[in-house]
């Protein structure tokens, strides 16, 4: 199913480079909704602001550094938002996904993310585009369904392997959609179309060129991918790895660590014990990831003062790291150390980063050569991060999973346990990180105007780094067996 693959890589590269355009536009897309609402002093955004400073001002003094913050919380509470809707959604796209097949639920999540782009383009209130991202919000389910796609059409030996594109399209999709959001956010779109009296978002331009990548996306998934989801049909025989198949009739000769970590399958009870412990790691690793991933171009912003330009070549090298750790280390290696080992080295190594950027904002008014090291290992260390845990936590929980299984003596197919159909549990497993997601960039703004920077990203280090502690006997587990 060379075939399938690649399409889903394909679609991907499309989703994730429209969902990356936007990620360095963020801070001055806000700061510019503030300046365009301030003569509204009941608009929406001027109330939302009233409150954060109120609540900021119990703490600090009024000055252009607190109203920076204040954005930074903004965005905080924005970025929430989107992962919340995800969260509530994931479980149900994917068991709709089960039910009705992965093609047709894919499709209409699609058309929500083409309205969303839409809204986008035209709203030219804060209000309007935050009701962008909840429409996104509800109908992202592109990676969660390539994930299951790519799972039907894999063996145990294989899979690892398969969904390591998905960290691949997530790179190369770092490496260029912010630095050409950035580039687009340039485009004097806006000021042309007022010419006829049309009033657009300022950064018209990078949303519809997002709006044309999710066409073309819809498209290209109508024609090219194939149904994987057997409806109603006989499900295929097991696609056993002849190693696996070996080890499992009692050849001595052929051990796990040869069949990269894989035996034969657990009983469900255990297999959902390790689901509901990756479960728990993904929550608790996105709590703390997407929090300081999220503030990092506020972090930027708000210190170095960098604009659009500079934050996506930011993010964009850490894309670019990314792609080169993901094609020439992570995918011969997860095969050799295993999942979970691979999922741990990358949340020490978040660790590390998350300390480095916890003693920058010490050296930017003393050192700024040291201040731009500190943020260019912290850079490396995330992209080695952004290679490894989720990637590696995702292929373990896909392992899991029940496989469309036939009885050998009466060729009935084989019922799935309702709690490990691929799309319903990977669903699951994709809503606790979105919780995560939800949860973690409304904590590290909130602890980034409350305590500042420096105390927001060493908690964040420590936090990691038991985390790491923790995963010991998930990283000593085998995939399956």
């Amino acid at each position: 199913m060379a075939k399938v693959e690649t399409i889903v890589f394909l679609s991907l590269v499309l989703d994730l480079f429209a969902f990356t355009i936007p990620l360095p536009l963020f801070p001055r897309l806000i700061e510019w909704y503030t300046v365009r609402e301030s003569s509204d002093p009941n608009g929406f955004l001027s109330l939302t602001l009233r409150s954060v400073s109120y609540i900021r001002g119990l703490f600090y003094s009024p000055g252009l550094q607190s109203q920076r913050w204040d954005i930074v919380l903004l965005g905080g509470l924005m970025g929430s938002v989107f992962s919340t809707l995800q969260f509530i959604v994931s479980p149900k796209i994917g068991s709709l996904s089960d039910k009705y097949g992965r093609k047709r639920i894919l499709l209409l999540t699609m058309i929500g993310n083409i309205l969303s782009a839409v809204v986008w383009i035209k709203s030219t209130t804060f209000a309007s585009y935050l009701l962008s991202r909840i429409i996104g919000g509800l109908s992202e389910g592109n990676v969660q369904l390539a994930i299951a796609i790519l799972s039907d059409v894999t063996s145990q030996a294989t899979r690892s392997k398969a969904l390591a594109h998905v960290g691949i399209a997530f790179a190369i999709c770092f490496c260029i959609g912010p630095p050409i959001g950035a580039y687009f956010a340039t485009r004097p779109l806006p000021s042309a179309m007022q010419k006829w009296g049309i009033d657009l978002n300022i950064y018209a331009a990078p949303a519809a060129l997002t709006l044309v990548l999710l066409v073309a996306e819809t498209l290209f998934l109508i024609i090219a991918l194939p149904e994987t989801r057997h409806i109603g049909g006989k499900p295929q025989k097991d696609s056993v790895h002849p190693q696996t198949e070996k080890r499992a009739s009692g050849d001595p000769a052929i051990s796990d660590s040869k069949v990269n970590g894989n035996s034969t399958k657990r009983d469900p009870k255990t297999r959902i014990r390790l689901l509901k412990s990756l479960q728990r790691v993904h929550f608790l690793f996105l709590i703390i990831f997407s929090g300081v991933e999220f503030t990092l171009t506020f972090l930027t912003f708000d210190l170095l003062d960098w604009n659009n330009t500079q934050n996506g070549r930011l993010i964009g090298s850490i894309g670019i790291i990314s792609a080169l750790l993901q094609g020439g280390y992570v995918r011969r290696a997860m095969s050799k150390v295993g999942e979970g080992v691979m999922a741990k080295r990358g949340v020490s190594s978040c660790a590390v980063g998350f300390a480095l950027l916890a003693l920058l904002p010490i050296y930017v008014n003393k050192n700024m050569s040291v201040a731009m090291k500190l943020l260019q290992g912290a850079a490396i260390c995330m992209a080695f991060t952004s290679a490894t845990v989720v990637n590696s936590l995702t292929a373990f929980a896909s392992l899991q999973c029940d496989e469309p299984r036939v009885d050998e003596i009466s060729g009935k197919p084989i019922e799935e346990h309702p709690d490990l159909a691929k799309g319903k549990a990977l669903g699951r497993f994709r809503s606790a990180g979105q919780l995560g997601r939800a949860i973690g960039p409304i904590l590290a703004c909130a602890s980034y105007w409350t305590i500042g920077p420096t105390y927001t990203y060493a908690t964040s280090a420590l936090m990691m780094f038991a985390l790491s502690a923790g995963m010991r006997r998930v990283a000593s587990t085998k995939s399956v067996g």
